[in-house]
Order: structure tokens, then C-alpha cells, then sequence
């Protein structure tokens, strides 16, 4: 049931009435009120589709609602476009960071305010400007280092500082942690509470219910474009947040028995792949994955796990090393290997092909078997039927064959994707990302059928950016950075901060 925000002696620095807003037959506002109070953090959740990046959008002036009124500190507003909103005081940092890699921080910081007062005296005055506000908020950056050159926390410092540099009082964060390690968000959540000491107000936008609980005051919900609960952080819970997001109860914690590993399914021996730059990527790695095990990579992305990913796949040739599944060699350029089953990091671009129907897409990369023709020709009635049978079973709505692969939500369409790798009975599964884009139900969904892949003996390797999901899957772990590995942890010894030292490059040992 909805619940309407209590009143509070803080004022209002945001507030929106009735927001509603339509792309074409997709309702994705419906009607929002919100009211987000000065010097506080304030989380918007709600899962893949729910309207909160719409909600947003629509506050910075990139979309404009079809209804519905924009009050900034009591007075209306009206936000044609993101210059509006930064004349308002409302600052954006995007998930995808807006920064020109080939300047200066201190460039970028001047980028698009050429023609404001702080340059009226030149750049000197800018960069005290700069300065003093780094000061303030404990954003260290280095003002005359080119961007390409800095780690992603430092870049995501970047965005904030040059949106206080431009007057935000009001800032949003949309999904600001995930391309971090946990001590760089870590620190990202000690400068948003010092922004809130100074007075300013933030609004974060997430699908981490740890992220909420450890840093807002207080948290609105959205489902299906509707605002449907507002609560005090402090008064609410992980578990209540999840159930409202979904619309039923849903199980956050991964129940699984011990591992039993047997043989080894796959063995890779100093593997080297370098890029078409000549960069070398993957650096020299060598590992096994045994039956009946999860084997979880953790990183930030970049750091090589999408070219080893392609190489124990045969999307790629490595440059040099060895990969044996079941004894046999994996050679690069000639297609999926025999018995491995492949859910690719992205299932749009490699996974599925958006207009064709999900029975033709529950067949991708297995068409010439056998068992899918009738004579020289597709059985495409068995086929639809086995598709039917798959969506049945893994929970895909509509559980229509007949549907377009572009029609699915971004969870249907990944559980469409791991139906077909998972239901052709793979001695290794191979896993890029498994929930990446993906509601918090079918989250619930997608482990659970991991976890029994495992039991049934299979062999899974699991590559994730999202720690919690390493940490509750995995079995072994290995962290990879800048194209090696920096230790491997065993699954229940796991904790967040030495994953995490390892995802910065620090060794096992140190770490």
C-alpha cells in the first residue's frame, strides 16, 4: 500500500507533483509525487523499468513531462533542458561518465562554462575555485592530469566536483558504484555524506539495497512507473524494500550446500591475448574449473575479463597460452566449442537477435543439430513447442515463442538467453555478467538455477562486476586486474574489503 512521505521540519529542495509522462503506448511516469528535503540523501530504487531514471531525466531537463509541476526550494520551475537545471542548482553525474578523455580535469571543468563569471578573470581564478571546493568536500583530483589517465573513482570525483564547480546544490547519482571497487565507494559515500554535512542535497538513484541502507536518510520506491512507498531509512529494511519493489517476498540470500568439485572441465594455461592495438589484455593467466564447482572471476570491468571470457569461447584466437574443455583443445575462430554452454555479457549484441521470435532465438548456435530439423528443413513446430516448454520453465513473460526477442524485459530476455545454454546440457556454462540490467526477481531466479547447474555436476565460470553476487555464488573466487590475477579466495572466507584490495591491484599477500 502507498505511503505518503511524512512531514519534516527540513524544507522542501525538490519537489514533484504529479509527474506524468508517455512514450508512446509506455506509461513510464504515472503521476509521481515526490518530495526530496534539503541536506539529505535521498534513494530512489525500484527495478529495471520502474520510471526512476525517467523521473530523473525529467528533473534534469533532458525529457519534459507530459503533466505535473517541478518546485526547486518552494518556488515552480520549468526545466526545458539541462541548462535550465543548472541554472536551477541541480547537477547530474550519469552512470556513463560525461568527460573528455583527451583534456584536463581542469578543461573539463571549464568545458561548457566558457562564457561564466568565474572565467571573467581567466583560468587561474577558475582553478581557485576549483581548489577551494576540492577542499571542502575532500574531492582529491589532480587538476592538470589528462582524464583517460585517471582510475574511474577518481573520474566519478571529476563529475561531482565539476558539477559543484557549476552551483549544483541538488545532485543526482544515477547507479554511481558501478564501475568501483567497494573502498572507491567507500569513499564516494564519505564525500556524498559530506556534501550533506555542508548542506547540500543528493539524490541517489540505485538497485543496491546495501548501498541504500548504509548511506540515505530516506528512500522512495517505484513500480511499473508508479511511486508506490516512501520510508525513513532507519525504519525500514533490506527485505521490506525488495518486497516492495517487486510487488512479493523475495529471497536476498543464495541457498546453497557445500560444493563437491570432480574433474577438471576446464583448464587454461598462460593465456595471453593482446588487442588489436597491440595492447596485451589478458596477461599470462592460468586456472582450472572443476564439475560441480562455481568458479567466480570478480574485477572492475576493463580489466581484461571480456577477452578471456571470448577466448575460452572461441569468439576470439588467443595470442598465445592453451584452453582445454574436456581434454580437448579450444581453438579460437572455430565456433563453440562441444558441451559449452555461453551467456554472454551482453545478450543484445551477442546473445539474441532482437527481431527474431524467442523460438528461433532458443536455437542460436545449436541449428544444425540434429534434433532441431525435420529433414533438410527446421521442425519449427517442435521447436516452438520446446521453446514454450523452456519459458515455462525459467519463468519467461509472456511465455509466448512467437514474441520478439526485443519485445521481452531485460530480465525475460536474460532468462530466455540462459534457458538456451542451460537446457542443451553443457559440461561448462560460461556466465558474463549474469544479472546485469536484470529486477531484483529475477535475480532471485537466475541464482537459483545456477547454484542447481552446479549441483547437478556441471562446471560454472562466473564472471561478474557485482561483488555481492561473487561473493554469495562462488566457490573459489579469482580477482582479476590490468589482465592477471591478484589472488584467489575460497567462497565462504570471502569478505568485501580483501576482494576489494585485490580488485585495486594490491597482491594476496599484502591484501
Amino acid at each position: 500500500m502507498f505511503q505518503r512521505q511524512q512531514p519534516s521540519s527540513a524544507p522542501a529542495a525538490v519537489e514533484l507533483c504529479g509527474i506524468d509522462k508517455r512514450f508512446g503506448p509506455v506509461h513510464a511516469n504515472r503521476a509521481v509525487d515526490l518530495t526530496v528535503r534539503a541536506g539529505t540523501i535521498h534513494g530512489i530504487i525500484g527495478e529495471n523499468g520502474a520510471g526512476k531514471s525517467t523521473l530523473m531525466n525529467i528533473l534534469y531537463g533532458f525529457y519534459q513531462a507530459d503533466a505535473g509541476q517541478i518546485l526547486i526550494d518552494g518556488q515552480e520551475v520549468r526545466i526545458t533542458g539541462p541548462q535550465d537545471a543548472i541554472r536551477a542548482g541541480i547537477g547530474m553525474v550519469f552512470q556513463h561518465f560525461m568527460l573528455v578523455e583527451t583534456f584536463t580535469v581542469l578543461e573539463n571543468m571549464l568545458l561548457g562554462a566558457e562564457g561564466g563569471p568565474l572565467l571573467a578573470g581567466g583560468a587561474a581564478r577558475a582553478r581557485a575555485e576549483v581548489e577551494r571546493l576540492e577542499r571542502k568536500y575532500r574531492l582529491d583530483v589532480p587538476l592538470d592530469a589528462l582524464v583517460s589517465d585517471l582510475p574511474v573513482g577518481v573520474q566519478q570525483r571529476v563529475e561531482i566536483l565539476k558539477a559543484l564547480f557549476r552551483g549544483a546544490r541538488i545532485l543526482i547519482l544515477d547507479e554511481p558504484t558501478g564501475v568501483l571497487t567497494p573502498q572507491e565507494a567507500d569513499h564516494l559515500f564519505r564525500i556524498l555524506k559530506s556534501l550533506r554535512a555542508q548542506g547540500r542535497t543528493v539524490v541517489l538513484i540505485t538497485h543496491k539495497l546495501r548501498e541504500i541502507m548504509a548511506v540515505t536518510d530516506q528512500v522512495s520506491v517505484m513500480r511499473q512507473g508508479a511511486m508506490v512507498a516512501h520510508r525513513p531509512t532507519a525504519g525500514t529494511s533490506r527485505e521490506e524494500l525488495a518486497e516492495l519493489m517487486v510487488g512479493r517476498k523475495v529471497l536476498l540470500r543464495v541457498a546453497k550446500g557445500e560444493a563437491r568439485p570432480g574433474p577438471v572441465a576446464l583448464k587454461v594455461d598462460d593465456l595471453v591475448m593482446t588487442d588489436r592495438q597491440g595492447v596485451q589484455r589478458v596477461k599470462g593467466v592460468s586456472f582450472e574449473v572443476r564439475r560441480g564447482e562455481i568458479l567466480g572471476i570478480a574485477g572492475v570491468a576493463g580489466n581484461g575479463q571480456s577477452e578471456l571470457l571470448e577466448a575460452i569461447t572461441g569468439i576470439r584466437s588467443a595470442t598465445s597460452g592453451r584452453i582445454e574443455l574436456d581434454g580437448h583443445p579450444v581453438r579460437g575462430g572455430e565456433g563453440r566449442p562441444e558441451g559449452l554452454g555461453h551467456v554472454p555479457e551482453d545478450r543484445l549484441r551477442m546473445g539474441l537477435v532482437a527481431g527474431f521470435p524467442a523460438w528461433e532465438n532458443a536455437l542460436l548456435g545449436y541449428q544444425d543439430r540434429p534434433d532441431c530439423v525435420n529433414g533438410p528443413f527446421l521442425d519449427r513446430p517442435m521447436l516452438q513447442r520446446r521453446c514454450g516448454e523452456w519459458m515455462r520453465i525459467f519463468d519467461v513473460r509472456p511465455p509466448d515463442p512467437d514474441y520478439a526477442a526485443t519485445a521481452f524485459s531485460g530480465g525475460n530476455q536474460q532468462k530466455l538467453v540462459l534457458a538456451r545454454e542451460i537446457e542443451h546440457d553443457p559440461v561448462l556454462l560460461v556466465v558474463g555478467q549474469p544479472t546485469r540490467g536484470v529486477d531484483i526477481g529475477a535475480i532471485e531466479f537466475i541464482h537459483r538455477r545456477l547454484i542447481e547447474l552446479r549441483d547437478a555436476g556441471k562446471a560454472v565460470l562466473l564472471v561478474s562486476v557485482e561483488l555481492d553476487e561473487i561473493m554469495a555464488l562462488a566457490d573459489r573466487i579469482l580477482v582479476m586486474f590490468d589482465g592477471h590475477f591478484t589472488g584467489e579466495v575460497e567462497g565462504r572466507a570471502a569478505d568485501e574489503k580483501r576482494i576489494g584490495l585485490l580488485m585495486a591491484g594490491v597482491r594476496k599477500e599484502a591484501a
